[in-house]
């Protein structure tokens, strides 16, 4: 099953896994956003909406808040001396869609779980003390100054004729 959304003044078509980057919305990291415009839903029987399908939606899970490349806009016009240089980079929201809903149904997926980095256990000595930092390096040593080359003998001016 597949869906067509409409977000941000664009459209994706999406399925259940896909991983997608649209303008910024609302939510934090982690929660289960619900968008609502749903163009079109596919599958065995498509539904088209006009405009919009009643009753469908897709829940997506915030993935990340972050922002996109950076555009220069650069205008020069020529032997006029003007330029002018602007820059800016877009607010991005990374999805994760989780389901496609029809008729109204709230998300049963929830957020899923974080996977957490493995302790490690104190040590059974009894030792108290943290562990030594490693021993930083000596800069390197600089090579000795070389003595200044000789310089050759002035040159006597030629004799005029």
């Amino acid at each position: 099953m597949f869906a067509v959304i409409k977000t941000g003044g664009r459209q994706y078509r999406v399925v259940p896994d896909d991983v997608l980057e649209i303008g910024k919305i609302a939510g934090d990291v982690g929660t289960i956003v619900q968008l609502g415009e749903v163009l079109l839903v596919g599958g065995d029987s498509p539904v088209l909406g006009t405009p919009t399908v009643a009753g469908a939606s897709v829940a997506a899970e915030v993935l990340q808040h972050k922002r996109g490349p950076k555009v220069i806009a650069f205008k020069k016009r020529r032997r006029k001396n003007s330029r002018r240089k602007r820059g800016y980079r877009d607010e991005i929201t990374v999805l994760r869609i989780t389901e496609i809903l029809t008729n109204d149904n709230k998300p049963t997926i929830g957020p899923r779980p974080k996977r957490e980095k493995p302790v490690v256990a104190a040590p059974a000595d009894g030792d108290d003390e943290a562990p030594k930092a490693a021993k930083k390096k000596a800069p390197a040593k600089k090579a000795a100054a070389k003595p200044a080359a000789k310089k050759a003998p002035a040159k006597k001016p030629a004799a005029k004729k």
